[in-house]
């Protein structure tokens, strides 16, 4: 590597645009040296080509090389362990399992609407329904009864609105207690299978191995997995597409032609691709060549979905919004072998939201200028504090 890469993080024209230095490297070197702000080197990777071969070659991993077991259950490791976790879940999260979970997410949708237009305005989109809807879609998806859905979704919000001033004691147990809930639900679950995933992936078998399933931690695993993507990653996922679409006149869009709706939901997800959440870093497992540029092993690489997402080689007007523009696959949901299970799941959720706003809110719109958002400042998966509407 350079003695003089770059330092990161980069500097933003503002929350919602991503770094010019992106199209600057992408052009020049798609593969760059560079510092993590806590002084790491790494490479950091804005070609879509590049970004693709990373998430999707083996020789890359979410682990350093001879790291040793990762010391917790989730997806978020490499090799035979994580296929195997990786096609025990996928049985529970089946098209089918998805489709009959549409409907539902479409009332949750149309209930918070209700909700948010009888507040007082102006009204804040985040508190007032991305957030509750969010945590509601989670408690359908894992089979929460309804009575014990306002402890269930104080516990999410709880592990998505931490301050870590104290080092992350408070992190560590809001976490403990979701997974003390989980253990719980999980043991109800045993006892009184239900019509959700959770109970699906309680009854998942693996039929390679004999009879294989997921194990009581695995499962409390993945229901952490679930609140974390389901609960911060979706609620900014609808507050940022909000502002997108209210910006570009689109909102009313996810009301119209079904053709049209799904168009503008896949060019939102093509900006905001990276800025709701970049991938875990990587990490050659072997010396290797990417894009002519020699990794050593363990060398950490830094995928850049705001930057791939806008590669000129594969999208005609990278930082315009054109429904029906983009040439290649999104990556909004990652690449490869962990490409995100619950993509399809999170695809019906904001068009849900969106819908649901564009029908019962006609004339939205932003309370404030959108340079006075305030926005997260201490996660990798961003959004808005809180967004204040009006209609």
């Amino acid at each position: 590597m350079t003695e003089n890469p770059t330092i990161l993080p980069l500097t933003r024209p503002d929350p919602m645009t991503p770094p010019t230095a992106y199209a600057e490297l992408r052009a020049v070197t798609p593969i760059a040296p560079v510092r993590t702000p806590e002084g790491v080197p790494a490479w950091l990777v804005t070609s879509y080509d590049a970004a693709t071969t990373v998430l999707s070659d083996r020789r890359f991993g979410i682990a350093p090389p001879d790291a040793g077991p990762p010391g917790h259950d989730t997806l978020f490791q490499d090799g035979e362990v994580h296929l195997r976790l990786r096609r025990l879940v996928s049985a529970a999260f089946t098209p089918r399992a998805i489709a009959a979970l549409r409907p539902r997410v479409e009332r949750l949708a149309e209930d918070q609407v209700a909700a948010l237009v009888a507040s007082a305005r102006p009204a804040d989109l985040v508190s007032g329904f991305a957030a509750p809807l969010s945590t509601s879609v989670i408690g359908e998806v894992l089979g929460v009864e309804l009575g014990k859905r306002d402890h269930f979704q104080a516990l999410v919000r709880m592990t998505g609105s931490i301050d870590y001033s104290d080092g992350g004691a408070a992190a560590r147990r809001a976490w403990e207690d979701l997974a003390e809930y989980a253990a719980e639900l999980v043991a109800a679950k045993r006892a009184d299978p239900g019509d959700d995933l959770l109970t699906a992936l309680i009854a998942v078998r693996d039929t390679d191995d004999g009879g294989g399933r997921l194990s009581d931690a695995e499962l409390v695993a993945m229901v952490s997995t679930i609140v974390a993507g389901g609960y911060l990653t979706a609620c900014n996922a609808i507050a940022v597409a909000t502002i997108r679409l209210l910006g570009e006149g689109r909102l009313h869009a996810m009301a119209a032609d079904p053709g049209e709706a799904g168009a503008v939901l896949e060019e939102t997800l093509r900006l905001q691709s990276g800025l709701t959440g970049e991938p875990f870093p990587r990490y050659a497992q072997v010396d290797v060549e990417l894009g002519g540029v020699a990794i050593g092993k363990g060398e950490m690489v830094l995928v850049r979905l705001e930057a791939a997402q806008r590669d000129p080689g594969h999208v005609e007007a990278p930082d315009e919004f054109r429904p029906g523009q983009a040439a290649s696959p999104t990556l909004a949901f990652g690449h490869g072998p962990h490409y995100c299970l619950g993509a399809a799941l999170a695809r019906v959720e904001l068009a849900a939201a969106l819908g649901a706003l564009a029908r019962g809110v006609p004339g939205l719109r932003l309370a404030c200028e959108p340079g006075e958002v305030e926005w997260t400042t201490d996660s990798m998966d961003v959004g808005p504090v809180s967004l204040p509407v009006s209609w």
